[in-house]
């Protein structure tokens, strides 16, 4: 399998290169040259299969004769090596609990499997990698625990200052060790923005191997289908229909990831795309004029994004037609305050505690049903609640038991660096860095 630079097509590279590189020029993402269909009888049976079977199936043809089949294998089952249950809240909606893995969010699934891909293609290397990454929220605690005390790898990310949760900011600082945290005076858009520059300047790269464990990059992507046929595994056994699929939606890897599954034959009824106050995307379905926006800050941190990077890719997937995107998506648009009555109500009604993104995707997908009756469908969880405790006490009015594990993150000192949203500032850390080791 090759992979295009979708800024520049003629820029072909093997899913190796694409890992390693991350970006293409002109900060162009890498694209699979083409979409490799399921096979029938496995979509139609995937109770026949393991989990780890159906992660090494979804993933083999992508990599192509990069990493050998059984080392893939390994990487596949360490990869969906936790529980990522299918479960019930109401009648019509159901909720894929993403955040059973190592940091309590969806991103270790995508981390677990770049972080082994990356570490098998530079055992051999001499020159140390650096992985550049901005976060949001959870990809930085899934990047630092995945990548964490790896020979031969530091670990840079870029947070913006103030606009994570407790939860979050621990796991990406109290590592130490490898992994360095840069507290950005500025949102995420200006965390991403300074990371892509940092791939495109001749000087860095000079001096620096830089990858990126963002979504950008193919090998975070890609795996994240996988849990979209782990879903639809447990929907086959429980329901008759194509289930409608509500993602929290930020960046976009995430249903883009979705949107791919379903071009390769995962039934789907409809998808929606679930965005908090950041509504650069349900804008556009609305006027088909894409306007990125300067990001607000809102209860689900992670989706804080106002020019998403991977909504090219699902341009790309759908060929640019505005008319086939719009009729297979919905976005909508959920508040603050409509976020912290959805926490209230589905605790009261059904029982359940949703973290505020999951929140987003609950009340998009509940609009959703009752404009369309008669559909089913599930949204994905994609973060433990505990990691928002102010917020979901606030709405639910109960107290969230810590886990013993988080108990002691909580405890670890926070290690930072402060910058200011500037990408020299950036520039001169990351060669001053090189320089000291």
């Amino acid at each position: 399998m090759n992979y295009y630079n979708l800024k520049n097509k003629q820029e072909t590279v093997d899913f190796k290169t694409a890992t390693i590189k991350s970006q293409g020029s002109q900060k162009g993402l890498f694209f699979p040259e083409t979409i490799p269909h399921f096979d029938e009888h496995f979509i139609k049976h995937l109770h026949l299969y393991s989990d780890e079977e159906i992660a090494f199936r979804c993933m083999k043809d992508f990599i192509g004769d990069d990493i050998p089949a059984e080392v893939l294998r390994t990487i596949a089952a360490e990869t969906v090596g936790f529980m990522i249950p299918l479960k019930k809240i109401s009648e019509q909606i159901s909720i894929l609990e993403l955040f059973h893995g190592p940091t309590l969010a969806f991103k270790d699934v995508g981390a677990r499997f770049m972080s082994r891909c990356l570490s098998y293609f530079l055992q051999d290397q001499d020159k140390k990698v650096t992985v550049l990454v901005a976060t949001s929220g959870d990809t930085g605690g899934a990047v630092a625990h995945g990548f964490y005390n790896i020979p031969g790898i530091n670990v840079v990310i870029l947070y913006p200052k103030n606009r994570v949760s407790p939860v979050q900011e621990k796991q990406l600082t109290a590592l130490g060790g490898n992994i360095t945290a840069l507290e950005v005076k500025g949102n995420f858009d200006d965390c991403q923005k300074m990371v892509k520059q940092a791939f495109s300047d001749e000087s860095i790269n000079a001096e620096l191997f830089l990858t990126s464990a963002n979504s950008i990059n193919v090998a975070r992507w890609l795996p994240q289908q996988i849990y979209y046929l782990l879903a639809l595994k447990q929907w086959q056994q429980k329901e008759s229909t194509d289930p409608v699929i509500c993602v929290p939606s930020g960046n976009f890897g995430n249903i883009c990831a979705g949107f791919l599954t379903y071009f390769r034959g995962l039934p789907a009824d409809h998808f929606i795309a679930a965005c908090n106050e950041n509504d650069v995307v349900p804008d556009y379905l609305k006027t088909n004029q894409y306007q990125p926006k300067k990001a607000s800050a809102t209860l689900s941190n992670a989706m804080d994004v106002g020019d998403p990077s991977n909504f090219t890719r699902i341009m790309e997937l759908f060929g640019h037609q505005f008319d086939t995107l719009n009729n297979m998506i919905t976005g909508y648009s959920i508040d603050d305050e409509s976020t912290l009555q959805t926490i209230k109500k589905v605790h009261e009604k059904y029982g359940y505690i949703l973290d505020p993104h999951s929140a987003v995707a609950f009340a998009s997908l509940e609009k959703y049903l009752n404009e369309n009756p008669g559909k089913k469908g599930f949204i994905l969880g994609t973060a433990h609640p505990v990691k928002f405790p102010e917020a979901v006490e606030k709405a639910a009015n109960i107290k969230i038991e810590i886990p013993e594990a988080l108990n002691n993150l909580m405890k670890k000192e926070k290690k930072t660096v402060e910058i200011p949203a500037d990408f020299e500032e950036l520039k001169r850390f990351l060669l001053n860095q090189n320089q000291e080791q």
